[in-house]
């Protein structure tokens, strides 16, 4: 409340014989009042949910940039796209930022689009619904977390400021962050092209069936390193915290790293 309408008030109460020192006050207390009860910002919000066809086994990506992406899968061959738009001030700002769908067979690609790279104070949070089996080849953001759940095929998960975590899920998986921690819970990774786990600032856990064949590449220059699963080292580790080691016979490549945080291998526990 503004200093006038203070002054109005105080000169209302004098007005009905309250006396000077309490007219004041009086009116000092129902303006502190009258300022918590205002919102300090408004905001505003927008709602995108469509639908596509995609077969199983299809491919899929999204790129955001503020806002956390949520994948899950589910029995039914097509892709829903559900995301809500929130300016945090101006409502006008939400129709700068667009969400641009390219559908075609075997193909869905969902692009967030804004004003400027920088964006402009609205974020898009993402929940999305995608064929169990799909290759996942792009889903990224910078500002916010990709979480993925029920895929099988594997693809390229992708943060700057936020985790990347995998649940119930199998394939082979690419997980990058700079500031956030890398969660991946696999039923199996068969044999394939390499993949990079990766972060900066974070912790790296990565749970695998006991039967799991593949050459390991880790590195961890500040943090511990622990398997619950039998790791034979192929070299000794460096001043880097760098190692190769080997799960069962070896096989696909598998990278772990970061420079701050630990790196875990966790033995997959079947209906726990």
């Amino acid at each position: 409340m503004t200093t006038k309408r203070c002054t109005t008030l105080a000169r209302f109460f004098l007005h009905h014989g309250l006396p000077s020192r309490m007219a004041v006050y009086v009116a000092l207390v129902l303006a502190a009042l009258f300022s918590i009860a205002q919102p300090s910002s408004a905001t505003a919000n927008e709602l995108f949910d469509k639908t596509y066809p995609l077969s199983a086994g299809g491919n899929f990506q999204l790129d955001n940039i503020n806002g956390s992406v949520q994948v899950e899968g589910w029995d039914r061959d097509e892709v829903e796209v559900s995301a809500v738009k929130t300016a945090q001030s101006d409502p006008g700002d939400l129709d700068q930022v667009q969400i641009d769908v390219e559908s075609v067979p075997g193909h869905i690609a969902v692009h967030t689009l804004y004003p400027s790279s920088t964006g402009n104070g609205v974020t898009v949070e993402y929940h999305v619904h995608v064929p169990f089996r799909v290759l996942l080849a792009a889903v990224k953001t910078v500002n916010g977390s990709v979480l993925v759940h029920g895929v099988q095929g594997g693809g390229d998960l992708r943060s700057v400021n936020g985790d990347v975590q995998v649940t119930d899920s199998a394939g082979r998986f690419n997980a990058k962050t700079t500031n956030g921690n890398l969660t991946l819970q696999l039923r199996d990774v068969a044999n394939g092209a390499p993949m990079d786990i990766e972060t900066v600032n974070g912790s790296v856990v990565l749970t695998l069936p006991s039967n799991t064949r593949a050459n390991l590449k880790v590195q961890n220059m500040n943090g511990d390193f622990s398997s619950e699963l039998p790791v034979s080292a192929a070299t000794a580790p460096t001043n880097l915290g760098a190692f190769r080691a080997k799960l069962g016979a070896g096989g696909g490549e598998i990278s772990l790293r970061t420079i701050n945080g630990a790196i875990h291998l966790v033995r997959e526990r079947p209906g726990a």
